[in-house]
């Protein structure tokens, strides 16, 4: 297995500086996508590409959406001979203490997709908390199991091999929709899931680039899809009852 890190970016030249250097120690890669950052972001990026050797900056020229930018940092790590990433958010939600566990389980089960399961605190906004809830709801319809305990926490390892084939033939959503998406048709594809508990914070006067509006639309709409899609492969899915590979460790 080789691994590299993958944070996406959008507007966030502040706190993803920190989150470089909780990372700067692992000695790995980390290529940053940033996804069309405007002024004093871009430039904070550049600078930070600068100070941090192990950074690879890409810009893609406006923002995209999420989706395309972890689509692309895929591609792009697949490209340089990677066979996994571990991507984390750039607002410092994730713990990067975390990310040499989330290593060790890609080593333990290489097919399968690490998803990160949230451990909140008292800073988790309630109406995204039932938010949640309705959307781990939802997935586990989608897969007829509990197989994603968590489908929207932003920190995962992932194999790049059946995630690029999958990538290949179906086109996903391109914003924070995408993630959800991605580990339903990860499971719908018979790829493994690992879940871990990771620490999940919402910092103090952090900026989210969720848009209430927009992003719940389009979650609601992949959610009538996923929902579809389910019936049509339900038989497959009943036979082959998706379930997830402990986690070992703490």
């Amino acid at each position: 297995m080789k691994a590299a890190l993958l944070i996406p970016v959008y507007q966030h030249g502040e706190p993803v500086a920190r989150v470089l250097e909780d990372l700067a120690g692992l000695g790995m890669t980390c290529f940053m996508i940033d996804d069309g950052s405007d002024g004093e972001n871009r430039e904070r990026l550049l600078k930070l590409a600068v100070e941090h050797p192990f950074v690879s900056l890409h810009r893609l020229p406006a923002n995209a959406g999420k989706g395309v930018a972890l689509r692309t940092g895929f591609r792009l790590a697949a490209h340089r001979g990677y066979t996994h990433v571990v991507h984390l958010d750039a607002d410092g939600q994730h713990c990067c203490a975390d990310v040499p566990r989330f290593l060790a389980a890609m080593e333990a089960h290489p097919e399968a997709l690490v998803l990160g399961t949230p451990l909140f605190d008292d800073s988790v906004p309630r109406p995204r908390l039932a938010f949640r809830q309705l959307s781990r709801g939802l997935v586990w319809l989608a897969t007829l199991s509990f197989a994603v305990e968590d489908p929207l926490v932003g920190f995962r390892g992932v194999p790049l091999a059946p995630t690029l084939a999958l990538l290949d033939r179906v086109k996903t959503g391109d914003h924070m929709e995408f993630e959800p998406e991605l580990a339903v048709r990860l499971v719908w594809a018979g790829t493994p899931m690992v879940n871990l508990p990771t620490r999940v914070v919402y910092p103090v006067g952090g900026h989210s680039n969720f848009d209430v509006l927009w992003d719940d639309l389009r979650l609601a709409w992949l959610y009538l899809r996923l929902a579809f899609g389910m019936f049509l492969r339900s038989p497959l899915l009943l036979w082959r009852r998706p379930v997830a590979i402990p986690a070992e460790g703490p």
